[in-house]
């Protein structure tokens, strides 16, 4: 995959807050499948891949400091250069990395990691100041960090208004 997927970003002491974010179940509906022939395409009828996205840049407009980590299988499966240009250029301007990344762990370990733990071990390797994730898995979280994930539905992601009111909660926290 990729290397060189990181910003120069100050560590923990240099106030940096992050949110993890995953794309299928949370930007948009999570039956996103990907094939040769028809590339990158969403099952579900009527919906759109990151037809929530304009939700997420007006929940992130009042915090400019907030910072993107991206949690998102199509880093691994694609890029992350792929996956960041996929975003509008709002959010694609706080992209700063990747949970996924080669240059200190292998494709397999990562794909075998639950989405908790890959988030934790960016968390450490980062040490940003704060930090919350939305995603649409909950398992493998360890306890001591549910409280940082906004959970989403596969089918609803951030357009619920629930998770909605969640994440300008976790985004409260940062100020």
């Amino acid at each position: 995959m990729q290397q060189g997927c990181e910003s120069k970003t100050p560590r923990g002491g240099g106030g940096l807050k992050v949110c993890y974010l995953d794309f299928d179940g949370v930007l948009h509906d999570d039956s996103v499948y990907w094939n040769s022939k028809i590339g990158i395409h969403i099952r579900q009828p009527g919906r759109t891949l990151f037809e929530w996205m304009p939700v997420l840049e007006k929940l992130l407009l009042p915090y400019p400091d907030v910072r993107i980590v991206l949690s998102t299988s199509w880093v691994r499966v694609k890029s992350f250069e792929f996956a960041k240009r996929e975003l509008s250029p709002a959010l694609q301007a706080r992209v700063v990395g990747a949970t996924y990344h080669n240059r200190e762990i292998q494709k397999f370990d990562f794909d075998n990691m639950s989405r908790g733990a890959q988030v934790l071990a960016d968390v450490h390797r980062r040490d940003p100041a704060s930090w919350f994730a939305i995603d649409n898995d909950g398992l493998g979280w360890p306890d001591a960090h549910k409280d940082k994930l906004v959970l989403t539905d596969d089918r609803t992601g951030i357009s619920d208004r629930t998770v909605q009111e969640n994440i300008r909660k976790m985004l409260e926290r940062f100020r």
